[in-house]
């Protein structure tokens, strides 16, 4: 019998996403317990050794997190398998280096970096709008958050601009027709557009149309949409492909015309 939760991650068992090869090892660094899903997060030591290649080991790179030098949301962190999520942001004073995780056209999280102004602020999702004791009324974002004394406008399914250094909310944008958002999961993950249309269905889920910066409309489940802007305008920079999937014959087309 099995006590208790699982310690252990088998490689082949890790996250499509996490891209990692089959053959060098027969274990994953197993996510920590943190604000983020398993299938859904990084952990932080993927990011130095695999992404930004600070390490060559798990073992630099817990020498590095213990000189307290990598902060996350403005947090230090010395947890090599700390969870980072989508929105999450990565501060290295030492290098002067700042970076937001997002995801690319094809789902698979990206190190993006960013600009120090940038890095002072990050989107929330808001998932739960409730009221605690006293009927004082707090939002749950989606990186486990729990701002109190909201803006009233504000409901499940907007964005936030979250202030890190403070912890206050500085902005919040509607989930209206109109806005930018990227896709957060299903098929069309990493994918972003501009809502055209919603649809609701009750007893299932509401639907939501989409449309790209290239003309391209696609549909999703509301649970999937986050809302990164106002209009076309994106409030947080976005990786070099802008969110906008090429097709395989695209791709080809690309690559050719690179080569020659």
């Amino acid at each position: 019998m099995a006590r208790g939760p699982k310690k252990h991650l088998k490689r082949l068992n890790a996250p499509h996403h996490w891209m990692l090869d089959k053959l060098s090892g027969i274990f994953a660094p197993k996510p920590s317990p943190g604000p983020h899903k398993t299938r859904e997060c990084l952990p932080l030591v993927l990011i130095l050794r695999n992404r930004l290649k600070y390490a060559l080991t798990s073992k630099e790179v817990k020498s590095i997190l213990m000189q307290r030098l990598v902060k996350i949301d403005g947090k230090v962190r010395t947890d090599s398998t700390y969870p980072l999520g989508f929105m999450d942001v990565i501060d290295i004073e030492k290098t002067d280096e700042h970076f937001r995780l997002v995801y690319d056209p094809k789902g698979r999280f990206v190190v993006h970096r960013i600009s120090k102004e940038e890095s002072t602020y990050k989107l929330c999702q808001v998932r739960k709008l409730e009221f605690g004791k006293g009927g004082v009324p707090y939002v749950v974002t989606h990186d486990g958050r729990t701002i109190r004394y909201p803006d009233p406008e504000i409901k499940v399914g907007d964005s936030v601009m979250f202030d890190i250094e403070s912890g206050k909310i500085k902005d919040f944008i509607k989930f209206d027709i109109g806005n930018m958002v990227m896709i957060t999961g299903g098929h069309n993950n990493g994918r972003v557009g501009v809502i055209v249309n919603k649809e609701k269905h009750k007893g299932s889920f509401d639907i939501v149309h989409i449309e790209d910066a290239a003309g391209n409309r696609f549909a999703t489940r509301d649970t999937n949409v986050f809302i990164i802007g106002k209009g076309n305008k994106a409030l947080v920079s976005l990786p070099k492909s802008k969110g906008i999937r090429m097709t395989i014959l695209q791709e080809q087309a690309k690559r050719y015309a690179a080569t020659a």
